[in-house]
């Protein structure tokens, strides 16, 4: 089988580097081609030997890009397109109907209650994606809470496919001498209480909301915030203005699997950590939480289908926290309280072994190939 991948960008962010460590479990010649932005993680793919193409979108209505990927798709030969992100998936699918892919999946990977990937749910967004989507053979969800949404918009259940978020569980097994030659790179103090968060620097993932529960607490508290983003230099502004701008660091974006980037990659970072929070209200999955949870870290989060999907038993030290700042400095105190646990993966981590995700999703291409496609013909269907 020969697959293309086709996603909106390749900078650091969680759907993205979940491409990469997918295709290296994918029993499948896949090659990728990203709309905009190949970034941080279009080199990592390269390295690891996936063709990547740039189809140097200039935006959300730049429709000349269409017949582009079109010809990429036809001239490649390919037996199956697997589209990610909300661009890539109103774009990709049509674009393989045009090319005479009828094999088409496409994983949902941020869908909200309120918003997508950043964007706020209109009425246009909606009816535009459920447009597309009839294009296709298959949706993936990655929980069952993003299929329950998929399926309130409209979505018919038979099409959705929950196939989760993976983790390399050896990359992120917890290795003390790791955690101190990271702490010491970042010259936080011996005895420094170091509270993670992890993710995007954009206002939906509410970092701010850990800087101020950090100005209610005791100089011991330090907070290390890994990733880059739109919000960097706001919320560095918060960190000032609430006089923690010393025990606050940040990291940048840091590659999953080290790629030879100056610094610590995540596994390392995660190491470093005491407790991670995450104090954003609507996650599609939780895929920190998760590797927090793998490196044995406790976690109190606001919002994780990851966790929640599971028996409470699967994650004993993670907890549910309300939103707000008080409620996270309260949750923060109590966990140091507590004592440190044992660092080791709890069975919820184990359950996301990016080994099993790979082998769920290979029955959605093996159920994509083998049923010829009974979609809508793409005549009439607009990608503007």
């Amino acid at each position: 089988m020969k697959a293309l991948h086709v996603i909106t960008g390749l900078g650091v962010g969680g759907a993205e580097q979940q491409l990469r460590l997918l295709l290296r479990h994918l029993p499948v010649d896949c090659d990728v081609v990203t709309l905009t932005n190949p970034g941080a993680v279009a080199d990592g793919l390269t390295a690891d030997g996936v063709r990547v193409t740039h189809l140097g979108m200039a935006g959300n209505r730049d429709l000349g890009a269409l017949p582009r990927l079109v010809r990429l798709i036809r001239d490649g030969g390919y037996d199956l397109v697997h589209t990610h992100l909300y661009r890539a998936c109103v774009y990709g699918r049509l674009a393989a109907r045009l090319a005479g892919v009828r094999a088409i999946v496409a994983t949902e990977h941020s869908l909200g209650d309120s918003q997508m990937e950043g964007r706020r749910l209109t009425a246009g967004v909606r009816g535009l994606y459920l447009a597309s989507e009839r294009l296709g053979s298959a949706t993936v969800a990655v929980s069952p809470t993003v299929a329950a949404r998929l399926h309130r918009w409209g979505v018919p259940a038979p099409r959705i496919r929950v196939v989760p978020n993976g983790i390399d569980l050896d990359r992120f097994r917890f290795d003390p001498a790791v955690r101190l030659r990271t702490r010491r790179r970042l010259g936080l103090p011996d005895t420094a209480y170091v509270v993670g968060g992890i993710g995007r620097l954009a206002p939906g993932k509410h970092f701010d909301v850990l800087i101020r529960a950090l100005a209610r607490l005791s100089d011991q508290y330090w907070l290390l915030l890994v990733g880059g983003g739109p919000q960097e230099h706001a919320l560095r502004r918060v960190a000032r203005e609430a006089g923690v701008a010393d025990r606050v660091l940040f990291t940048g974006e840091r590659p999953y699997v080290s790629d030879g980037s100056p610094g610590p990659d995540l596994p390392s970072l995660t190491a470093a950590m005491d407790l991670l929070a995450s104090p954003c209200p609507e996650e599609a999955f939780g895929l920190a939480v998760v590797e927090a949870l793998a490196s044995g870290l406790p976690v109190r989060y606001a919002s994780c289908p990851a966790i929640e999907d599971l028996p409470s038993q699967a994650a004993p030290a993670a907890r549910r926290v309300p939103t707000g700042v008080d409620a996270f400095a309260r949750a923060v105190v109590a966990a140091r309280a507590e004592g440190p646990g044992p660092r080791a993966a709890p069975e919820a981590a184990r359950h996301y072994d990016i080994t099993r995700s790979a082998a769920r999703l290979m029955t959605v291409y093996a159920a994509a190939t083998a049923v010829p496609s009974v979609s809508p013909s793409p005549q009439g269907a607009s990608a503007s």
